[in-house]
C-alpha cells in the first residue's frame, strides 16, 4: 500500500457507509404511507439515525488506535450489510426501526478512515489529504439522494420485491459486506511498525480519558457538533422539508434539491482542510485577535459563518421562493464544509499519537447536533417548517463563545495538555517525584 491507495480506500469505504447511512431519507414518503407515520414521527426517524452514533465513534476510534483501522473498517460493514438486507424484510414497523438504528451506525466508519489516513500522512498534508477522505466520503449522501430513487424507482419490480425502498435496503447491504472483504483484505494500519506502534501504545483507558478531556478536544467536539452534526440533520431532514415546506410532492425532485447540500457539504470540505493546511504554513494571520493561531484562526471564521448562514436559510424559507431556499442550504453546506475541514486538519495535527481516540471523540460528540436540530425543524410549537433554522443558529451562539475563549494564543498554546478534568499534564507523563 501507498498513502494514496490509503486514502482511495478509506474514501470509497466512507463513502458507501454515508450513502448506505441515509439510504432511508429519499424514501420517507412511501416508507410513511406503508407504516403510517406522521410529519413528527418521521422527524423522529432522521433523528434515530444518529443516536447510536456518539458512543459508537468514540469506541471504534479508540479500537481503531488499538487494532488497526482494516480490522475494524471491515467489520462495521460487515454488520451494517447484514442489518441493511435485514431491514428490507420488516414487516412490523417497530422491527424495522432497531435495524434501521443498526443499520446508521455506519456512519462511525467516519473516525476509522480519519485515524487510518492520519497514519499514512505528514502533517502539513494532513488538512487536504482528510478533507478528501471526509468530503468525497460524506457526499455519499448527495450520492444515495441522486442514485437511489432513480435506480430504485416508484414503479420497481424486480428480484425478490416490487417495493422500491425495501430493494434499496437490500442491494445496498450486499454490497456493504463486498466492501468489508475488500477493506480487511487490501488495507494496511499504517506506513511503518513504528508509527503503528506509537500508535497503539497510546491506546489505553488512562489516556483516552486525558486526551478526551483536553481543552482541544472539547472545544473542537462541540464545534463539530454545529457542522457536522448540522450537516447529518439536514441530510435526514432537507427532502422532507423541501417536500411539505413548499408542497413539493415529486419525490425526485424533493431529493434533488436536498442534494445540492450534500454536494456542497462533502466536494468543498477539502478547501477547508486545505486552507487550514495553507494557512499553518504560510504562518498568515487571517483574525488578529488569534495571533499566531493558525488553524485556529480559519475555524472560528468558518463556525461563524455556519450561524449567520442558518439564518439566512430561515429568511429564504420565508420568502416561499423553494429555488431561494435550495440556495440557502447550498451556502448551509459551504459553511459546514469549511468547518468540517479546519476541525479535522485541527485533530490530528494536535493529536498525532492518538487520533483514533480524540477523533472518535469529537466526531461521536459532533453526531449530537444530528439527533437534536431534526426535532427542533419539526417542533410542533414553531409557527411554520422555516423557523426551526434560526432557533438552531441562536443555540449555536455559546460554542462559538467557548471556541473563542480556547483559541486564545495563551490557552491555545496548552490546548492538548490542559483540560477540564484531571492534571495539567502530557499523557503518560512521570513526575519529578517519581
Amino acid at each position: 500500500m501507498t498513502k494514496y491507495r490509503t486514502l482511495v480506500l478509506a474514501t470509497i469505504g466512507f463513502n458507501f457507509s454515508f450513502l448506505i447511512w441515509f439510504s432511508f431519507a429519499p424514501f420517507t414518503g412511501p416508507m410513511a404511507e406503508e407504516f403510517g407515520l406522521s410529519l413528527a414521527e418521521i422527524g423522529v426517524l432522521a433523528s434515530a439515525a444518529i443516536w447510536l452514533a456518539p458512543f459508537g465513534r468514540i469506541l471504534t476510534g479508540w479500537l481503531s488506535d488499538r487494532w488497526g483501522a482494516p480490522t475494524v473498517f471491515a467489520i462495521v460493514l460487515a454488520y451494517v450489510g447484514v442489518f441493511s438486507m435485514a431491514s428490507a424484510f420488516a414487516q412490523s414497523y417497530t422491527v424495522f426501526f432497531v435495524e434501521r438504528l443498526i443499520v446508521a451506525t455506519a456512519g462511525i466508519t467516519f473516525v476509522i478512515g480519519i485515524q487510518h489516513v492520519s497514519e499514512w500522512f505528514e502533517e502539513d498534508e494532513l488538512g487536504l489529504a482528510e478533507g478528501i477522505y471526509a468530503g468525497i466520503g460524506n457526499a455519499g449522501a448527495a450520492g444515495g439522494a441522486l442514485i437511489l430513487p432513480r435506480v430504485f424507482g416508484t414503479g420497481w419490480s424486480g428480484p425478490l420485491f416490487s417495493t422500491n425502498w425495501r430493494a434499496a435496503f437490500f442491494y445496498t447491504g450486499i454490497v456493504s459486506i463486498l466492501l468489508a472483504v475488500v477493506y480487511y483484505t487490501v488495507g494496511e494500519a499504517a506506513k511503518s511498525d513504528k508509527k503503528r506502534q506509537a500508535t497503539k501504545q497510546t491506546a489505553t483507558l488512562k489516556d483516552w480519558i486525558h486526551t478526551a478531556t483536553r481543552y482541544g478536544t472539547v472545544v473542537l467536539a462541540l464545534a463539530y457538533v454545529m457542522s457536522f452534526g448540522l450537516e447529518l440533520s439536514m441530510n435526514g431532514w432537507l427532502a422532507t422539508y423541501y417536500r411539505e415546506g413548499f408542497n413539493t410532492q415529486n419525490l425526485v425532485l424533493a431529493s434533488t434539491f436536498a442534494a445540492t447540500f450534500s454536494v456542497a457539504a462533502g466536494l468543498l470540505r477539502p478547501i477547508g482542510g486545505y486552507v487550514s493546511d495553507l494557512l499553518a504554513r504560510k504562518e498568515k494571520n487571517i483574525l488578529p485577535i488569534f495571533t499566531g493561531r493558525y488553524r485556529e484562526q480559519w475555524t472560528f471564521v468558518s463556525l461563524s459563518f455556519i450561524a449567520v448562514a442558518m439564518v439566512g436559510m430561515t429568511l429564504a424559507g420565508l420568502s416561499g421562493q423553494v429555488l431561494l431556499a435550495v440556495g440557502a442550504g447550498f451556502v448551509v453546506g459551504m459553511g459546514c464544509a469549511f468547518a468540517e475541514g479546519a476541525i479535522f486538519a485541527q485533530v490530528p495535527a494536535m493529536f498525532p499519537d492518538s487520533s483514533g481516540a480524540v477523533a472518535g471523540v469529537v466526531g461521536g460528540v459532533g453526531t449530537v447536533g444530528g439527533i437534536v436540530y431534526p426535532l427542533v425543524y419539526s417542533a410542533p410549537f414553531l409557527p411554520n417548517l422555516h423557523t426551526g433554522y434560526s432557533v438552531v443558529a441562536v443555540s449555536m451562539v455559546p460554542i462559538i463563545l467557548l471556541t473563542a475563549w480556547v483559541f486564545q494564543p495563551r490557552i491555545a498554546e496548552k490546548a492538548t495538555s490542559h483540560g477540564f478534568l484531571g492534571a495539567d499534564t502530557e499523557p503518560g507523563a512521570v513526575s519529578a517525584d517519581d
